[in-house]
């Protein structure tokens, strides 16, 4: 049975639109939100802003993250190009194959963002908020792996989508 085209119009469109909050959102947040935030804010208020923004933007991320992979294999699956599981048989399957272990690589510093470093940032800002002594090499150092974390993932972000263009092209 052939997949109707009006389906594969709304999974495409889907596909477009969280690919557009998650990365943007990532690109947003890696160039401009947090980098700014730090050199205004001091620590407690940026621990602060920091729990705000996350409990905005991770529900959001984490819905895209989902209609991502439910599109993902919507649009794989009804593809001339799939062949079957792991079937690397041609350009495209090649390209898709990547593309999700970057995908998931992505998902995971996202996890690991979102419920482990993160919030080591918030208790060390708490921390030092109610007087306990600075640890001011511990704040650099999750302030510089939060940094490039970020920038990892985005800078995958942006592998995801060249993957997806050759896939496309092929």
């Amino acid at each position: 049975m052939e997949t109707p085209t009006w389906a594969l119009w709304l999974a495409y469109w889907l596909h477009m639109v969280a690919t557009v909050v998650w990365i943007g959102g990532l690109a947003a947040l890696a160039i401009f939100v947090l980098p700014a935030a730090r050199r205004a804010l001091d620590e407690p208020a940026y621990a602060a802003f920091l729990s705000g923004l996350q409990q905005r933007f991770d529900p959001l991320g984490w819905f895209s993250l989902a209609i991502l992979a439910g599109t993902g294999m919507f649009q794989m699956s009804a593809s001339p190009g799939y062949q079957g599981f792991l079937a690397i048989e041609n350009l495209w399957a090649a390209a898709i194959l990547v593309k999700h272990l970057l995908f998931f690589t992505m998902a995971g510093l996202s996890a690991y963002l979102t419920w482990g470093l993160l919030p080591k940032i918030r208790r060390l800002a708490l921390r030092r908020a109610v007087s306990a002594p600075a640890d001011d090499m511990a704040a650099r150092r999750l302030a510089a792996q939060e940094t490039r974390l970020l920038q990892l993932n985005l800078l995958l972000g942006v592998l995801v989508l060249a993957l997806t263009a050759i896939a496309r092209a092929s």
